[in-house]
């Protein structure tokens, strides 16, 4: 009996070990590849080569498809408006890492607030969450803030400083919102460290979850 596999496209390296033990807990039956293109995130930052990322991605898809994977999940929300366009091109199922976050910040409460350490992530984001609150009816108020330094803090290797930046834009997002959104994946741990009164949600564990149902 073939066994299901499953394959992760990650823009960053530091994503393969925490999905690969999602994927263990969450799809313990199933067999895991990872297919990684770490230059996407900063040539999506550089005019001259953001043209080149949809090509890229679809061919990390059709990469994953020729090798027998039985759905893909984007593990980075800045690609996620290409999930649509690379399913179709390759024939395999592509989900995003981000949409259940999605669907249950809009569920959430009325203010959502987006925090993200990049703009390329923040305006797919931002844009994702609204797509989401309009196939459930809803319109919610949603703002963001791209917290500065912090990405550069975790590309040097400070994941201290990325993490107290991004704790200080999780206490002050939750002064004026009514659930918090982190955009990007690489965030999540610094959640752990902050307590605040609102749901401060993050992408990797929801989006594994809905991967596993949509196999089941």
């Amino acid at each position: 009996m073939t066994m299901t596999r499953i394959a992760f496209l990650h823009t960053g390296a530091v994503n393969i070990a925490p999905f690969g033990a999602l994927a263990a807990e969450l799809l313990p039956d199933a067999e895991v590849v990872n297919y990684l293109d770490d230059r996407i995130v900063a040539d999506l930052r550089n005019d001259a080569r953001a043209a080149s990322v949809p090509g890229r991605v679809e061919a990390l898809v059709r990469a994953a498809a020729a090798g027998g994977a039985d759905a893909v999940m984007f593990t980075c929300s800045s690609i996620s408006e290409l999930a649509a366009p690379a399913a179709a091109a390759a024939g395999v199922p592509v989900l995003r890492v981000d949409e259940a976050m999605a669907d249950a910040a809009v569920a959430a409460g009325r203010r959502v607030r987006v925090l993200a350490t990049l703009a390329t992530t923040s305006r797919p984001t931002t844009g994702l969450l609204r797509e989401r609150a309009e196939l459930a009816g809803l319109s919610p108020e949603i703002t963001d803030e791209v917290i500065d330094g912090a990405f550069d803090a975790v590309v040097s290797g400070d994941r201290a400083t990325h993490d107290r930046l991004v704790g200080e834009a999780i206490e002050r997002g939750a002064a004026e919102a009514d659930v918090i959104v982190l955009a990007q994946a690489s965030m999540a741990g610094a959640a752990e460290a902050v307590s605040v009164d609102v749901p401060v949600l993050t992408s990797p564990r929801p989006g594994v979850e809905r991967l596993a149902a949509s196999l089941a």
